[in-house]
């Protein structure tokens, strides 16, 4: 199968999804749009990942190329091909559907817990427990795009995860693809200040400790699997 990322910045790249896809022997490429790489088109990969960044959907104006991933992403699907969207990549596959994206009034920021909804048990997401651990920073959210269904949510924000386009395409809001190297150049991007809050922990906090590392690779692999199910090219 071929896998092809789409990243916004240097220090948020594929992380665990890279490694997912090497164990599987998947074909991985990806472009950096934050280094002036051009959108593939469609046909060139079988399944479409959306990496996170900080900078927001409607910062078109320093970043045109947002506008033309979102219509990348219409594209993909239009042609029945799976696309995932990770934090920013949900908010861009959101608006891609016709969902509005908007400053939160709080920010995210740590591990948290993850409560999934009851049509989660119909969607990728159905490996995963009721409540998982899953590494969270932002501080946009999105409504649900026109004929989503909601998978899972958080006290602090509500809209987590979805599932549209005929199960084509998954929204996560959060980072299963986390690990301790990619929050680590989080971590130095913002020289150690993930800012205040309720729903904000310490930059020692994200790396504090192994087992959450672990508890979301082990789902990232679940869900990637059962949404890429099927597809053999």
């Amino acid at each position: 199968m071929r896998v092809h990322y789409l990243q916004h910045v240097p220090y948020e790249p594929p992380a665990a999804i890279a490694e997912w896809a090497a164990q599987r022997g998947h074909d991985l490429t990806g472009s950096r749009l934050d280094t002036g790489d051009s959108l593939p088109a469609p046909d060139e990969y079988d399944c479409l990942v959306v990496m996170g960044g900080p900078l927001g959907v409607h910062d078109t104006d320093e970043f045109p190329w947002l506008a033309d991933e979102r219509d990348l992403i219409t594209r993909t699907l239009d042609a029945e091909t799976p696309v995932v969207g990770v934090c920013l990549g949900a908010q861009q596959l959101a608006a891609a559907l016709g969902g509005a994206v908007y400053p939160h009034d709080e920010r995210e920021v740590g591990w948290f817990p993850v409560e999934t909804t009851g049509s989660a048990q119909h969607s990728p997401l159905s490996w995963l427990a009721p409540e998982f651990p899953a590494f969270h920073w932002h501080g946009d959210t999105f409504d649900l795009p026109p004929e989503a269904t909601l998978l899972a949510r958080t006290p602090a924000c509500r809209n987590q995860a979805f599932l549209a386009a005929d199960g084509l395409a998954l929204g996560l809001q959060f980072h299963l693809e986390a690990t301790r190297d990619s929050v680590g150049q989080l971590v130095e991007a913002v020289d150690g200040e993930t800012g205040s809050g309720e729903y904000v922990q310490s930059a020692e906090a994200l790396l504090a400790a192994d087992a959450p590392f672990e508890a979301a690779r082990v789902g990232l692999d679940a869900v990637l699997d059962s949404l890429t199910a099927g597809i053999t090219s």
